[in-house]
């Protein structure tokens, strides 16, 4: 039976190309000229670090990312902002988290949006994904189709189409 699943992950080499276009562009902007401002990805723990002098320079740094994400094909809705706080040095530091996967809530949401079609598929939450499998791959095209018109909290993937 012809099936797929519904994932929510980052490219973490794309993040990492998106943020040294940030860098770059920090490099020679006029405003960022000498002040202490850096921004590093920490794949491992899947967060942005970004330190900088002020207020305004942080929402800077902020729309800059959210448009290299867009520019790498990445949805800026991965990105969880936290709030910025103060350094020792007198500086202001902030961190982004990726998110990656499909909470439980939001697979909830999938699923009961999928049963609600009354089409002959059948949605299964999978930990942080969710498969479809059903008999015709035209119900599954048609699936993708209306989860792409809805607006769940995360971006949405589609992988493994068999």
């Amino acid at each position: 039976m012809p099936s797929f699943d519904i994932v929510n992950v980052v490219d973490l080499q794309e993040m990492d190309n998106a943020i040294n276009n940030v860098v770059r562009e920090v490099a020679t902007r006029y405003d960022f000229r000498n002040s202490k401002t850096s921004i590093t990805l920490d794949k491992k723990e899947k967060i942005i670090h970004i330190t900088t002098s002020d207020e305004m320079k942080i929402k800077s740094l902020e729309e800059m990312l959210r448009g290299a994400c867009v520019k790498r094909k990445i949805d800026p809705r991965c990105l969880e902002f936290k709030n910025p706080e103060p350094t020792s040095q007198g500086l202001l530091k902030r961190e982004v988290k990726i998110n990656e996967g499909i909470s439980k809530d939001i697979a909830r949401n999938i699923v009961k949006t999928i049963k609600d079609l009354n089409l002959k598929v059948q949605p299964a939450t999978q930990d942080e994904q969710v498969r479809v499998t059903g008999k015709k791959i035209d119900d599954l095209q048609t699936v993708i189709k209306i989860l792409n018109s809805k607006d769940f909290e995360v971006p949405l993937q589609y992988v493994n189409m068999k």
